[in-house]
Parts: structure tokens; C-alpha cells; sequence
């Protein structure tokens, strides 16, 4: 079957090519995707495919069902944009004002709906049942995937696999590792109130800028002497906001910023000493403080069985010298709630442009990737599904 479906995606590749130019011209944010919902759902409708609309609020599940029984595999693309202007001049750029697909969820979604295409073409021959997840708001916390699951995307399920193309790395090559792939991905504020006075009288001042320039060096020791070396955490703000005028002293400074690691245990005790620090600043220099703390996406643990069971698919389409295990990354993503509730895997497509060393990053106003990624990201996730059936190890 493997062939067969090989044939059929590579048919469909220019399909697939125009559906990613279509999403890429017409993005929508995160919460907001209601023309994206209805592309997709038209999509499967005129494939005859039974589709479900609203799940978790604004996702999408469709499903088919083989011939004979057998496991049920679910696969996932996430279809939301980001709030960026796109500066790339190409005959597909975002026709959309200060928004655009930053991060290839528009080449997921592609990527997916055509292997669903080319597998309904194939159901005469399934074992085993197919459930498509078209996951919202994907890149603004609490996101999509949570209360999708909550809403059944996952009923019956035996297991869940995905990808993400990733443009920082070359077109053919394909990245998974059991265990942390990604990060917790939390955010943070914390606002210092004291009192303002004029710069030459500073002694008559509670200085909310010296505290809070003190509390972001002190921060900064929480991972340089506080942490385990082996183990990966990242302090880092982001806002520093303070003042009006050269020659005022502020009564208050704002600070804002993220908080990246990969176990439960590192979080709490960040969040612990990022507590007593800023208490203890403020209460030196007679402050007064607000400290809010935001959990954002789990880690994205990969099991171990599902992740090396991903790597010898992904050696079937690309060859086993372009597979590799994939280094954590302080990234979030949301994929990470369903890897909490079935058991499965996540991987990285290499998806770097041709004809550059140094491709824009994710998130970036030029970001653009390697179409061809989406083929060889199809045909991984389509392996691993038909394959999933017989597979001897789950």
C-alpha cells in the first residue's frame, strides 16, 4: 500500500502546492479562523469524507474508516496564523494586512487534507480507522488542542502523530527523538510599585527602575547558579518598561517575559525563586510588587516506542542517512497536550528554501519554506499510518 500511496501523493503534489498558496494568501489568527474552517470543511465534504465542525470551539476532525477493522490512527495540522506582516514578494503573499502564515501551519493543513484525499481514494484497502485533526489556534495559549481533546477528538484513538516543517533545517532530512522534544513554554509579569519623585531629589524616591533593573540581573543567576547545569531551563524577559521623562524618577517598572523547561519539577522551582527574588528586591528597597505568573504549553514528550517507530518510516521515505534524532527544543507547542493523553509522536520535516545558507526564521515578516517538504512530510505521516495497523511493537 505503501507504493500506492506514494503514486497518489506525488499525482496530487501540485494540489497540494495550490491549497498551501490559497491558505497562505487568505491567513486568519489565532480564534479567529471561520473561511479557514469552511476551505477545509468543503474540502472533505466534497470527498465524501464525514467531517466534524466546532470541535474544541473552532476545530475540525474527519475521519475514514477501512474496509476492515483494525486501530484507530490520528493525525494532526494546526491552521492558524500569526499577527506579522508579510514582506515576501511572491505571487501567494498574504492578502491580509498585518497577518500571514509565519510558521507553515498552511503547509500542514495542505499537507493533510491531500493525504486524506489520497488515502479516501485507498479505503477499499485500510484496515483500521483514520481520524484527520485540523487543530485551531494553534499559536496563542490556552490554544486549540486542549479543548479539542476535551471535546472527544481523541475518543477512541490508539495513538496520534504529527509534524512541523521547520525552515531552519535542510529540505530532505527528517528530525525525531523519544522523550522532551519541546519546551513548557510559560510567560511572566511582574510590576514594581514605589514612588516617583524628580531626578535631582532622588533620596525623597522609592526607585521602581533601580529594582527593577536589579530583579532582571537577578533573574538571570536562577540558570547560571541555581540549576543543575545538565538540565535546560531559560529565564529571559523581554519588556522593560519604566518612566516618561529624562529627568523623573519612575513610580513604577514593568517587566515581562518567558520561562522555557521540560519537566514539571524545574518549573515549580523557577517559579519559586522568581517569587523570592522579586519579593526580596522589593522589600529592600520598600516596594510594593504584583507577580503573575502564566503556565503555558506542556513539554512535548515524545514515547519511545511511537518515536522510533516515526524514524524507521521516515528511513522508508527519505532514506536512513537523512533521519536523525532531533535535539530538545525551547520552543512551544501545543502537540504536547495530545502526547499527554494517547500515546504517540511529533517530528520535524526539514523544510530550508532552496538556493540559501541562511533561511529566515519562524515568525519572521520573509519566512517561507521548501515545498517539497510537504511531500515528504505527507508520505511520513501516510507510512506511519497505513503502517500503524500491523505495526508489532504497540
Amino acid at each position: 500500500m505503501e507504493e500506492d500511496l506514494n503514486r497518489k501523493l506525488e499525482k496530487y503534489y501540485e494540489e497540494m502546492v495550490s491549497i498551501r498558496h490559497h491558505l497562505h494568501m487568505n491567513p486568519e489568527l489565532s480564534f479567529q479562523e471561520r473561511e479557514t474552517v469552511r476551505f477545509i470543511q468543503t474540502y472533505y465534504r466534497n470527498l465524501n469524507i464525514p467531517v466534524r465542525t466546532g470541535v474544541g470551539g473552532g476545530g475540525i476532525v474527519a475521519t475514514i474508516e477501512g474496509k476492515q477493522p483494525g486501530r484507530t490512527v490520528a493525525l494532526r495540522a494546526d491552521f492558524d496564523a500569526l499577527p506579522i506582516q508579510d514582506q515576501k514578494q511572491v505571487p501567494y503573499r498574504s492578502n491580509v494586512k498585518g497577518v500571514m502564515h509565519a510558521c507553515g501551519h498552511d503547509g500542514h493543513t495542505a499537507l493533510l487534507l491531500v493525504l486524506a484525499k489520497a488515502l479516501k481514494e485507498m479505503e477499499n484497502e485500510l484496515i483500521g480507522n483514520y481520524v484527520f485533526i485540523h487543530q485551531h489556534a494553534e499559536e496563542l495559549a490556552p490554544g486549540g488542542a486542549k479543548p479539542m481533546i476535551e471535546d472527544g477528538c481523541l475518543e477512541g484513538v490508539d495513538a496520534i502523530f504529527g509534524t512541523h516543517l521547520w525552515a531552519p533545517y535542510p529540505t530532505g532530512e527528517i528530525y525525531c527523538s523519544p522523550g522532551p522534544i519541546t519546551a513548557a513554554a510559560d510567560r511572566f509579569q511582574i510590576t514594581i510599585k514605589g514612588k516617583g519623585g524628580h531626578g535631582a531629589e532622588p533620596h525623597t524616591t522609592k526607585d521602581a527602575l533601580v529594582v527593577g533593573t536589579e530583579i532582571v540581573s537577578l533573574l538571570q543567576l536562577i540558570t547560571s547558579r541555581k540549576i543543575n547545569p545538565m538540565d535546560s531551563a531559560v529565564v529571559s524577559v523581554g519588556q522593560f518598561k519604566a518612566g516618561n521623562a529624562f529627568n523623573i524618577i519612575p513610580s513604577e517598572a514593568y517587566l515581562e517575559g518567558t520561562v522555557r523547561t521540560f519537566s514539571t519539577e524545574l518549573q515549580d522551582f523557577i517559579i519559586e525563586e522568581m517569587e523570592r527574588i522579586v519579593k526580596g528586591a522589593s522589600t529592600v528597597h520598600d516596594c510594593d510588587y504584583e507577580f503573575r505568573y502564566f503556565k503555558g504549553y506542556p513539554p512535548t514528550i515524545n514515547h519511545e516506542k511511537e518515536a522510533d517507530y516515526i524514524l524507521s518510516k521516515a528511513e522508508d521515505v527519505v532514506g536512513f542517512q537523512h533521519v536523525h534524532p532531533l535535539n530538545p527544543l525551547m520552543i512551544g507547542e501545543d502537540f504536547s497536550h495530545y502526547l499527554e493523553a494517547v500515546r504517540g509522536a511529533f517530528f520535524l520535516t526539514g523544510a530550508a528554501p532552496a538556493n540559501t545558507d541562511c533561511p529566515f526564521p519562524h515568525h519572521h515578516p520573509m519566512f517561507d519554506f521548501n515545498e517539497e517538504a510537504m511531500l515528504i512530510a505527507a508520505k511520513t505521516l501516510g507510512y506511519a499510518a497505513i503502517g500503524f495497523q500491523e505495526w508489532r511493537y504497540f
